[in-house]
């Protein structure tokens, strides 16, 4: 097994990950799509022309880039060639409905936007954007996209065959690189510091919208090569299969273990049950980053799934509750489980299981957290440190963390106290031995199939229907993304609502995930003194969905 050292030269950037990987060994398979691969040295060139058409169109040192798209090879290319520059990658939630992908380009920034033609899950990123940024609505809206949508942004590029008015073309981003050439690239990126940022995550935290997560080449590099040494124990003969957006943490980091070791990433611009079992098979998977109940489930349950299919796979990471743990890792008896615990503030990741722990210590714990890390638990009301065992609240630091919220230096100061302990609003406790055990959140948050969501966000935006008077939302256990939302709704006196058209109303203004799955109309809130008890709500309703599925009668959800 490999060890980090602890040697600060160790530390690299982004890029370097790729450029040495290139020259170890450029012949070797980096990135696999369906249809489409990719080596070390054939990836290095593809990235240099990002970083020189990014450069061409006006990006620099600390510029702010957004990715809109799918899973494909350009979104490698563009990470890496962004990080090249020691530009900011900003990664969009490609499942963001227009309010919300306007929030991004603003708040954030963005100088660029790049997005794509592909239509995946019938999303049409190119339609979203001019929903988002009215200014793309006109032909002659290039030169005016500053002034009246973001005043950041200098031109949203639309990869693929397509053109469309407003924006610029996949050759006209290849163009810009003539203007640009490498030698001017490996300067900029000699500049570039490990502390400098790399990324910008948008996540929904506790806020009403998504806030921008600055992180650190450090912090981002740093724990993803310390998993994939430690945990993980990657080699170059690894073959990692991970079918999760980019856009997300458990998509980049397993990519930056997998370069450190010269291994292969694999991964899928659009996932299906079948197709992914058929080229989990063919690429001779070692490897798999399926993470979520939702995706490992779906292979598992598959008609074409046996016990004795996954004989090749030594290792697969997934998180969800023990008991589900527990029945996944009975399905595949020759692939161990592990687990993890992180989240987007502490660098994605914070700690994961050994292959060595017991199968007690996989199931019910996230295993250690990776040197050079701490995390404590500390009580909810006193703020002092808990014994083990005990419940409290988990509380991070260490070189991993974020460098604050963008722009919002309050609410960082809310999170990172002073001597640089992160709140993280997770409930867990810590075994003698040092392992974390999540057990849930303390903060009003819910996380639906990975995905963080702000109750208040939903709240926000259900709080504009005009016959809502009042809207509380809490998370409710699902067989398939853990948790879902949950809506409660006093209405205005004299209005109706049905539960569809509550619904209905959200997939207008909401990222599908976020999107109440229930919907209960209610007269009379049960309150503390001051507030609504929300944990009475998810207890009933918890109570409610219970009985249903066990066969009680189905209570429907109507205006009263």
């Amino acid at each position: 097994m490999r060890r980090w050292s602890g040697n600060w030269q160790e530390v690299v950037r982004f890029a370097d990950l790729l450029l040495a990987a290139a020259d170890r060994d450029p012949d070797h398979e980096a990135v696999v799509f369906p249809g489409e691969r990719v080596t070390y040295g054939d990836l290095a060139g593809r990235a240099m022309f990002a970083a020189r058409s990014l450069a061409g169109l006006g990006l620099r040192a600390g510029g702010k880039v957004g990715i809109l798209m799918p899973n494909c090879l350009e979104y490698v290319e563009l990470l890496f060639g962004a990080s090249l520059l020691g530009a900011v990658l900003v990664p969009i939630n490609s499942r963001f409905a227009p309010r919300e992908l306007g929030h991004v380009i603003r708040s954030g920034d963005l100088e660029l936007v790049i997005t794509s033609d592909m239509v995946v899950d019938h999303a049409d990123y190119a339609s979203r954007l001019r929903e988002a940024l009215p200014a793309l609505r006109d032909a002659e809206a290039g030169a005016t996209l500053r002034q009246h949508d973001a005043p950041a942004l200098r031109a949203v590029v639309l990869l693929g065959a397509e053109r469309q008015p407003g924006m610029l073309s996949a050759a006209d981003f290849r163009g810009a690189a003539q203007r640009v050439d490498e030698r001017q690239i490996l300067l900029w990126h000699s500049r570039t510091a490990v502390r400098s940022p790399v990324l910008m995550m948008y996540t929904s935290g506790t806020t009403a919208v998504p806030k921008g997560c600055v992180m650190s080449h450090e912090a981002v590099v740093r724990t993803a090569v310390v998993a994939g040494r430690t945990r993980f124990e990657l080699t170059s003969s690894d073959r990692m299969w991970d079918p999760l957006p980019m856009f997300h943490m458990s998509a980049i980091l397993p990519l930056i273990g997998v370069f450190d070791a010269g291994a292969t990433f694999m991964s899928m611009t659009h996932f299906e049950p079948g197709a992914a079992l058929e080229m989990i098979d063919r690429e001779r998977t070692t490897v798999s980053f399926a993470t979520f109940p939702a995706i490992t489930q779906a292979l598992l349950n598959h008609p074409g799934y046996h016990p004795d299919r996954w004989h090749g796979i030594r290792l697969i990471n997934n998180v969800a509750p023990p008991d589900t743990l527990l029945v996944m890792q009975q399905q595949m008896p020759h692939t161990t489980q592990i687990s993890a615990y992180g989240c987007t503030e502490c660098g994605g990741v914070v700690a994961f299981n050994e292959s060595s722990d017991t199968l007690e210590q996989r199931t019910t714990t996230s295993g250690r957290p990776f040197d050079g890390i701490e995390l404590e638990i500390r009580d909810i009301e006193t703020g002092d440190r808990c014994p083990p065992g005990a419940r409290g609240e988990i509380v991070v630091r260490g070189y991993n963390l974020f460098d604050g919220y963008y722009r919002d230096p309050e609410l960082t100061a809310a999170a990172v106290d002073a001597d640089g302990w992160f709140r993280t609003g997770d409930i867990g406790s810590l075994s003698a031995d040092g392992r974390v055990s999540y057990l849930g959140r303390l903060k009003d948050m819910l996380k639906v199939g990975g995905e963080n969501v702000a109750a208040v966000e939903i709240e926000s935006y259900l709080g504009t229907h005009p016959a809502v008077s009042i809207a509380a939302v809490v998370g409710v256990p699902d067989p398939k993304y853990v948790e879902v939302a949950a809506a409660f709704i006093e209405l205005r006196p004299g209005h109706r609502l049905t539960e569809a058209e509550v619904i209905d109303f959200c997939r207008g203004g909401l990222a599908a995930f976020k999107v109440p799955r229930h919907v209960r109309f209610v007269d009379e809130w049960p309150m503390s003194s001051t507030k609504i008890q929300k944990y009475r709500l998810q207890q009933d309703l918890a109570r409610e969905l219970e009985q249903t599925r066990l066969g009680a009668p189905l209570r429907t959800a109507s205006a009263p």
